[in-house]
């Protein structure tokens, strides 16, 4: 149930910093806490519309000038209540913790060690420490310049080629990942993401449909202690096989082993605050093997948590102000989430139903719309509409000419 009436209301609010899915889902999971919230972000997206949250629009999400943004909401907007502060971001993960010092008698956050951060947020920083530290990961090789490329040669085939971390460049031009069959397919794409960017991993490709990826979403007090855990699994992902998730559900079946395994493995690592980590079950071996971790942030889909019974932000807030948290509710049947859009095109590739592979009996809520908080849907279908029309107009206008036509 949403509510906009805070049952804290003489405690600090949440900030969550960046809109979105990530960010929409985090406000509306709090909301059912009922903790008062703000929402911040650079553009007037249709998520900041949510009845779940205070809109707070600040000049950029990017480099110092964020941080200066945080400093002046935080001296002028709380009355000294020290808000919690809730990343949805990787961008800003990196500019948080390389401000961190700035920002701590302000606002109240846990995040690792700066050096783990920077380890964890690059994929070859990750693989490094997870070898290191005997985590079931598959052998990867990090790509500089073309002096690496006949390392490729070493991996077992086929493989995942991704950049070495987020980069704007990269984004412009390439998909989130590719799959490449051999080593002269892996070396030609690598020579094209050379130009744009020098960092790429090649992994080797963990064999599995979209519905083997696992992940365990964990608040981690200041001692490593997981306060909340939850497990879920992926029933789609766009682009299918190597995109984010489209639609996801919970995995109680697999609670107990990842839960164990993410839990040891962030202890050791020093991690601290919010976290995930995705693995991929191999259909040959039927082993876990790890993916990648989210660190310092919620994770995309951190919602389907919240939905089914385990509140991380909440957990996060309560933890951040050393509150008890309440014991997860067990929720009457699954719930599955699911961003429409992208879950019915990733089916429709594949020659699935748009409800194929979800649980049976369970229910499935849309990333964005809700009977309870309809605005931000309905703002971002006007928004289609409108620059649908706009496009077609322009089509219309003279001296255009029809899309295909010969100059």
């Amino acid at each position: 149930m949403m509510s906009s009436v805070s049952k804290h209301p003489d405690c600090p609010p949440a900030v969550v910093l960046g809109a979105g899915i990530n960010g929409l889902g985090v406000v509306r999971s709090l909301a059912r806490a009922r903790v008062p919230v703000w929402l911040v972000d650079s553009e007037r997206r249709p998520e900041m519309y949510t009845r779940a949250a205070k809109p707070v629009i600040v000049s950029t999400l990017h480099g110092e000038a964020l941080i200066g943004e945080l400093q002046r909401l935080g001296t002028t907007c709380f009355s000294g209540l020290r808000p919690v502060l809730l990343l949805t971001q990787e961008e800003v993960v990196k500019i948080v913790s390389d401000h961190r010092d700035s920002l701590t008698g302000l606002y109240r956050f846990s995040l690792p060690a700066k050096q783990v951060v920077d380890a964890l947020l690059h994929k070859h920083g990750f693989q490094q420490l997870a070898e290191q530290l005997g985590g079931p990961i598959p052998p990867l090789v990090h790509v500089r310049n073309t002096a690496d490329l006949p390392r490729l040669e070493q991996l077992a085939y086929p493989v995942v080629v991704k950049p070495g971390e987020r980069h704007a460049g990269y984004g412009r031009q390439f998909k989130k990942a590719y799959r490449a069959d051999d080593a002269g397919q892996a070396v030609d794409l690598v020579r094209r993401i050379l130009v744009v960017m020098p960092d790429v991993v090649v992994q080797e490709w963990i064999e599995g449909q979209d519905s083997d990826i696992y992940f365990c979403l964990q608040y981690l007090d200041g001692n490593g202690k997981a306060v909340a855990s939850f497990t879920g699994r992926k029933i789609r992902s766009w682009p299918p096989h190597v995109g984010g998730t489209a639609s996801c559900t919970a995995a109680p079946e697999a609670h107990v082993e990842l839960s164990q395994l993410t839990a040891r493995f962030f202890r050791a690592a020093g991690v601290v605050g919010m976290a995930g980590m995705e693995y991929k079950r191999d259909t040959r071996t039927r082993e876990f093997r790890m993916i990648e971790p989210t660190i310092g942030r919620t994770d995309y889909q951190e919602e389907v948590a919240a939905l089914n019974g385990v509140n991380l932000p909440h957990a996060a807030w309560c933890c951040e102000l050393g509150l008890a948290f309440p014991e997860p509710t067990r929720t009457r049947r699954t719930t599955a989430w699911r961003v429409r859009a992208d879950d019915n095109e990733s089916a429709m590739l594949q020659g699935q139903q748009p409800g194929q592979g979800f649980p049976r009996g369970s229910r499935v809520v849309d990333a964005l719309w809700r009977l309870s908080d309809p605005v931000p849907a309905l703002i971002q279908n006007f928004r289609r509409v409108r620059n649908a029309l706009h496009t077609r107009t322009a089509r219309m206008m003279p001296g255009s000419r029809p899309a295909g036509s010969k100059p």
